[in-house]
């Protein structure tokens, strides 16, 4: 059965097929750009004890499984909102066609603010690395359920040496395997389950406990509030990435506000 991951990802990589421009030439430019804000350094200096849990805020629009969720929003009052609530990190959605994002979203998202920012999209090529870095992303996500081994290598690779930070979201053992193979230091748990959508809080409560220490750990999707941060917490995770009850809130400075109190 096709998930909606698949759907997906067969669009990008499509996109990807008829993407004519020159590797090269990207290269180049993403080496001159102004070096990234540090996203993993701003995760791994959140102290638990004092801190809270760290927060990586998300500004979604939509998603393909509720359809609308904040669709007018405006990503520079949402990332000053989140910024002054107390999170960590900011996540921004740049695929347009399934949850409505856009590389002005993260673009306007980031020069509102001071906090690294995450390209939340669908990575399938060396030309989507590059854009994350072009488009003023500090971090670009790699799902390691969308990649093979050699392209999750590869492109892990090309991003640390353009200066980005990456993440590596798994989903169960043997995708930490894969992805402490290619050197990942953030690890992401996405604890929604791909095919039936549901969020299996045992199954990110277990993978905790058998993330190295060198690596970051950071809970992904069904965060519904406080207490959910705080049980992941407490499994030894350093940060949760939220978006729906976010956006959702009505009162995203208190929502984030809640989730980092301690």
């Amino acid at each position: 059965m096709a998930t909606y991951l698949d759907r997906i990802l067969a669009a990008h990589r499509a996109a990807a097929i008829s993407d004519e421009r020159d590797r090269a030439t990207l290269e180049r430019l993403a080496s001159d750009m102004a070096p990234a804000r540090g996203f993993r350094s701003a995760l791994a200096a959140v102290d638990g004890a004092v801190d809270g849990i760290g927060v990586i805020a998300e500004v979604k629009r939509r998603s393909p499984s509720k359809g609308d969720l904040f669709a007018d929003l405006d990503p520079a009052t949402l990332a000053t909102d989140y910024a002054v609530g107390g999170a960590t990190c900011l996540s921004v959605l740049t695929d347009s066609d399934h949850f409505g994002g856009s590389v002005s979203d993260l673009q306007m998202a980031r020069t509102a603010c001071d906090l690294p920012v995450l390209r939340k999209d669908f990575t399938v090529s060396a030309l989507d690395v590059l854009d994350a870095r072009l488009m003023g992303a500090d971090c670009v996500l790699l799902i390691a359920a969308a990649l093979d081994d050699i392209e999750l290598r590869d492109f892990h690779a090309l991003a640390v040496d353009i200066g980005l930070d990456v993440l590596v979201e798994i989903h169960d053992e043997r995708e930490l395997d894969r992805a402490l193979e290619v050197g990942a230091t953030l690890i992401g748990v996405n604890q929604r389950d791909l095919v039936t959508f549901q969020v299996d809080h045992e199954r990110a409560v277990r993978m905790a406990g058998v993330i190295p220490d060198a690596a970051v750990p950071i809970a992904e999707s069904g965060v519904r509030g406080p207490d959910d941060a705080r049980s992941l917490a407490e499994a030894g995770y350093r940060a949760v990435l939220v978006g729906e009850s976010l956006v959702t809130s009505g009162d995203p400075r208190r929502a984030v506000a809640a989730l980092r109190s301690r």
